[in-house]
């Protein structure tokens, strides 16, 4: 019971637990009050820690918004300004460009549709391509292309449309319905005898995209190389954040997000119909929720309190895509959005599709993250490392390991253009045993060059394990990577 008093002009006992003394002590600050109203100086404090609090969850929550969006800024910058321009990765993807967590193990191709200025657009995939996605302006699925897809690797037509489409639905097509005017299309292709000749071939020759409306006469295709071009795909992590979301909401349609999400975002100033412009006290506010906003976003995705992030009891390798779910929901719903995992895998990585994070032995891929040693530390380029994967490496189509920085998220960059190893690509030793121990290091090691990738001395550097092809043993835990170890 809490304890009750009637105060002097009450005649009934009001509850100590519904009153405000005139002193608070908080985190903020002392905040007071007259007999309950907040004194001018206290309502200010509140309210810029008020725009504060909404301006994190803002960062938090749209860093997929703004994360596509510095993609398709950047494709622009290559060349690629329509939706027959693409870019690709024809000589692989080096560690110049920017680019979350990408892999140089695979060919990209990579266009971006406008809906509101093409309308419904065409997607031509050949026969014989690996796993493709289209992802939304939110970067939220919308449909899986190649062998993932619907036409499981045999080709085939798809047709991205708005909502309420009633137009031509052409007989054999694959028809997906977009709530975005903006859309990412990337497929991903396999090399052949180590090399990207092939895929790079099947995609010029075989991928169109175009407006349907232009049907009867496609324009021709253009390709653009990222391959060693100097670029930005990565968000921003200072104030200019919110802009590059404001640019998202102007450009999109009003129900690409929910009425939460638009107050949310209406709370700090960005609305679809108004130019965003904050004045001098917000942006102070803005740049402040950005550094910690970005500074909680690593805290998630490098020292990630959850048991759930975990792949493994008994080691550190992290699940990036924890939950299992691509639309983040726990419990097929009952748990309510994953925030905590959708902000940590979008900060960390691009590409949102269910053959990333369901169970599909021998189809789609999973991966590992490990930011830590053995012991909890994080991993110093200066030092040198090992890491032992056992025989059998449960992988139909190939395994790799990539070293990323831990500031850009992307290829660390170092004397090796590739900081990777890959079981396809790679005259890889093995021990007696059918292990393969991959080393970390500054220097090459003598006698295991081979199995080497390169850090740099005063730099830090993560880790991804892809498996491309996962077998059963992957899933039921029975084969598990070993720790990164300190030699």
């Amino acid at each position: 019971m809490s304890r009750q008093h009637i105060p002097s002009g009450y005649n009934t006992p009001i509850p100590t637990e519904i009153t405000t003394p005139d002193a608070v002590s908080t985190r903020v600050g002392e905040l007071r009050f007259a007999d309950g109203v907040p004194t001018r100086e206290t309502a200010e404090r509140l309210f810029d820690h008020l725009d504060f609090l909404r301006a994190v969850e803002v960062f938090l929550g749209c860093v997929p918004a703004a994360s596509l969006e510095a993609i398709r800024r950047a494709t622009v910058e290559v060349g690629a300004d329509a939706c027959h321009k693409g870019v690709i990765t024809d000589r692989l993807l080096d560690s110049n460009p920017l680019l979350l967590t990408g892999n140089t193990d695979t060919v990209y191709a990579i266009a971006m549709l406008d809906i509101e200025r093409d309308g419904p657009t065409v997607i031509e995939v050949p026969a014989g391509s690996g796993p493709g996605t289209v992802d939304d302006a939110w970067f939220r699925f919308v449909v899986d292309l190649g062998a993932p897809g619907p036409d499981r690797g045999a080709g085939g037509t798809y047709l991205i449309v708005p909502p309420g489409y009633d137009g031509e639905r052409p007989d054999g097509w694959f028809v997906a319905e977009t709530p975005s005017a903006t859309n990412l299309v990337i497929l991903r292709g396999f090399l052949v005898d180590g090399k990207p000749d092939a895929a790079v071939a099947l995609f010029e020759r075989g991928v169109r995209v175009y407006p349907l409306s232009r049907r009867d006469d496609p324009p021709a295709m253009e390709w653009f190389s990222l391959s060693g071009a100097e670029v930005n795909t990565v968000h921003a992590n200072d104030a200019t954040f919110y802009d590059e979301v404001a640019h998202v909401i102007a450009k999109e349609p009003i129900d690409v997000i929910d009425p939460e999400t638009r107050g949310l975002l209406a709370a700090i100033g960005i609305t679809k119909d108004a130019p965003f412009a904050p004045d001098e006290r917000m942006r102070g506010i803005l740049a402040d929720a950005a550094a910690v906003a970005n500074g909680t976003a690593r805290a998630l995705a490098f020292r990630a309190r959850e048991r759930s992030f975990y792949l493994y009891e008994d080691r550190r390798w992290v699940n990036p895509f924890p939950g299992g779910d691509h639309r983040f929901l726990r419990d097929g719903g009952r748990g309510g959005r994953f925030l905590d995992g959708r902000t940590t895998f979008f900060y960390m990585a691009t590409v949102n599709t269910p053959a990333m994070a369901l169970k599909m032995v021998g189809r789609g891929s999973q991966y590992a993250l490990a930011t830590v040693d053995a012991q909890g530390e994080p991993l110093d380029g200066g030092k040198t490392y090992r890491l032992r994967l056992p025989a059998g490496v449960p992988a139909a189509d190939f395994w790799s390991v990539v070293v990323y920085d831990p500031q850009t998220r992307s290829e660390l960059q170092t004397e090796q253009p590739f900081p990777s190893r890959n079981n396809r690509r790679d005259p890889l030793d093995h021990n007696d045993d059918g292990s393969v121990d991959i080393v970390f290091g500054p220097d090459a090691p003598d006698g295991s060059a081979a199995n080497w990738v390169q850090t740099v001395a005063g730099k830090g550097w993560f880790v991804l394990l892809r498996l491309y092809g996962p077998l059963e043993a992957w899933f039921d835990g029975t084969w598990k990577p070993g720790d990164i170890e300190a030699v």
